[in-house]
């Protein structure tokens, strides 16, 4: 494992990567519920889409390891498998064959770009104050995943608002979910404490003790399991469950629609959304763990991609939607993961989920809240290395880091902050400092705006 992964070059060891790679697994293994869920709206079989999601999120971690040797764990991307349910499927009518076939096409194209560079040719053209903004908009944004999975921010008046247990009390329904709130809280200062005194597995140990502490209310009966609403069991039914049969997705794309211009725009706003999705978990988990290197380039960059190309193709047939580099790769970074033995551990889990559901899918979302919010405390620090003296890179840094918690995306922040960073470049007279293809990405941006 030494020669392979070069650990002591990559300051790390076994250890440390087992950890870490659990750490990102724990954080993460919330997709298992929530793809089978959100994609079983469109008719496909929830239990053949756990199987395939688990799958494919473990051969696109192999791939990661392998191709790349980078810590950055992959699986189906949330927001992507949204458009595919409610804007392919419901929106257009399109069926989730064909849904998938999009998804299969996308993944083809993707492993041509990474081959041809292109993609690698958009990550370096980022500059390095956007490349920084992008990681601290990122830390903003696993935050907010983070209070809203403990509905410690729920929809309120002002769009989101604080929690009110006042409320929950009045209506009853503090034993499901106003606990569950308080023990995120109470986790995330237990976590954070264990950061403060440097213990090794801090944020693991943070996830396990909060978990540990709703099962005890849930024995003591100050948590009382409501699953019309949403809360579950945190005690797992069993240990062992077999896995699904892949029989109802495996192989069922349909590519009846693939001249057709509806299904090319699909095929477009998958690829769209992924490229800079992937770009900006890339940069800002890069950026975390210091791998850039003096001119703000990631090396072994192509393989990280063919990785993530290769996953979406291989998941579209195994019968799950677009599979892509998770932003909560960085809980596993910041416990000091730092090569793909890391990628390694999370895929093995997720071969393991095959077999330990029950498990893993006990585990609640406000025990796995207070790692994504001290993640992003982690993520935010890249925020005094930027130049705020100089107004023409600070505003755009400015502009990415606030768009992707306010429009509940990372390549929508990335957009903003290319266009805003062209923009004002050529209004202030410094046009030469912008190099070509962020030129050639700002008009496509601004396209995308208005014929998407």
């Amino acid at each position: 494992m030494e020669q392979f992964f070069r650990l002591k070059e990559n300051h790390s060891n076994v250890r440390t990567e087992l950890i870490a790679g659990i750490t990102t697994f724990m954080t993460m293994a919330y997709i298992l519920a929530v793809n089978p869920n959100l994609l079983g709206k469109t008719g496909m079989d929830g239990g053949a889409v756990f199987t395939a999601t688990a799958l494919a999120s473990a051969i696109g971690c192999f791939a990661m390891a392998l191709l790349a040797n980078l810590p950055f764990a992959l699986s189906a991307g949330m927001g992507l498998n949204a458009y595919f349910t409610y804007s392919v499927c419901m929106g257009m009518g399109y069926s989730w064959e064909v849904a998938l076939a999009a998804v299969c096409v996308e993944g083809l194209i993707f492993i041509l770009l990474s081959l041809t560079n292109v993609r690698e040719a958009i990550f370096n053209a980022i500059p390095g104050e956007l490349k920084l903004a992008v990681s601290v908009g990122i830390g903003l944004f696993i935050t907010f995943i983070g209070l809203q999975n403990a509905h410690v921010v729920v929809d309120g008046a002002t769009l989101v608002t604080l929690f009110s247990f006042k409320e929950a009390i009045t209506t009853g329904t503090f034993a499901s979910e106003g606990i569950t709130v308080l023990l995120a809280l109470i986790g995330t200062l237990i976590t954070s404490l264990l950061v403060i005194k440097n213990v090794k597995g801090n944020i693991l140990l943070g996830i396990l003790i909060t978990w540990g502490l709703g099962i005890l209310c849930q024995l003591t009966g100050l948590y009382v399991p409501n699953p019309e609403a949403g809360f579950y069991s945190l005690i797992p039914a069993s240990l062992i469950a077999m896995p699904a049969s892949l029989a109802p997705t495996f192989m069922k794309m349909d590519f009846s629609n693939v001249l057709s211009v509806n299904f090319l725009v699909v095929v477009f706003s998958f690829l769209f959304v992924d490229i800079f999705d992937t770009l900006g978990t890339l940069i800002g988990c890069a950026s975390k763990a210091d791998m850039l290197d003096k001119d703000g380039k990631l090396p072994r960059i192509k393989g990280a991609l063919l990785a993530d190309a290769i996953g979406t193709t291989v998941g579209a047939v195994l019968g799950t939607s677009t599979i892509t580099t998770f932003v909560e790769s960085s809980s596993g970074i910041a416990e000091g993961a730092r090569t793909g033995l890391s990628s390694i551990v999370v895929g093995g889990l997720f071969l393991l989920s095959l077999f330990f559901s029950p498990v893993f899918l006990a585990i609640p979302s406000f025990a796995t809240a207070p790692a994504l919010i001290v993640v992003g405390f982690f993520m935010m620090q890249q925020v005094a290395k930027i130049d705020w003296n100089n107004m023409l890179t600070a505003i755009p840094a400015f502009i990415c880091i606030f768009a992707m918690p306010f429009a509940y995306s990372i390549s929508e922040g990335i957009a903003f902050g290319i266009i805003s960073y062209t923009v004002l470049h050529l209004a202030g007279g410094k046009a030469k400092k912008v190099t070509p293809l962020m030129y050639v990405l700002t008009v496509i941006f601004i396209l995308k705006y208005i014929f998407l």
